[in-house]
């Protein structure tokens, strides 16, 4: 679904058509579910994290105009909703059965090298600060600009650009430690 066909179904959400809404979150849900598992590293917590974004949806009912941050703005209710969830918990619990979520069941090689490019760089990736791993999965799994991140968590752009350049230095050097080639990605 497109940026446009996301703003797009969320105004038919708005004016009464329920399918809409379902449309959205089939669409939407496992991005969601996994960018929420990048803060508290639950998988149960997440999909409960993404459904409470999706119900703040629905309570709010805020017209939406701007349909190319449609998709940044339930991106944006997902980290505010992951956030008060970690002030209340004040803790996480790492697991590591997110990797079945990055599987779609794919049928070609090519969706199997790239299911498996994504586990091994999302396992690498769950070793870096919150900080630096939920800018390499906006960037990589969600193929945001830094733009669009800086928006998403909140920084300028210039400390995004920072946290990135970090993040790829201390990601590379896992990688080697982990005997991957930093190319083979």
């Amino acid at each position: 679904m497109t940026e446009m066909t996301g703003a797009s179904s969320y105004r038919r959400f708005l004016q009464g058509d329920m399918t809409a809404l379902e449309d959205l979150m089939r669409t939407y849900s496992d991005p969601l579910i996994r960018f929420a598992y990048c803060y508290v590293k639950d998988s149960v917590e997440a999909e409960d994290i993404m459904e409470d974004a999706f119900a703040a949806l629905i309570l709010r009912r805020k017209a939406f105009s701007d349909c190319e941050n449609f998709r940044a703005y339930l991106y944006k209710i997902v980290r505010n909703k992951s956030l008060d969830h970690l002030r209340r918990k004040k803790r996480k619990v790492p697991l590591s059965d997110l990797e079945n979520l990055l599987c779609d069941g794919g049928d070609t090689e090519r969706e199997a090298a790239k299911n498996e490019r994504n586990q091994r760089l999302y396992r690498c990736m769950q070793q870096l600060p919150t900080q630096y791993e939920e800018a390499l999965y906006l960037m990589y799994f969600e193929d945001y600009r830094p733009a669009e991140i800086s928006k998403i968590i909140k920084k300028t752009e210039k400390q995004t650009y920072n946290i990135l350049a970090r993040a790829k230095t201390a990601l590379k050097e896992l990688l080697k430690k982990e005997g991957i080639f930093y190319e083979d990605l």
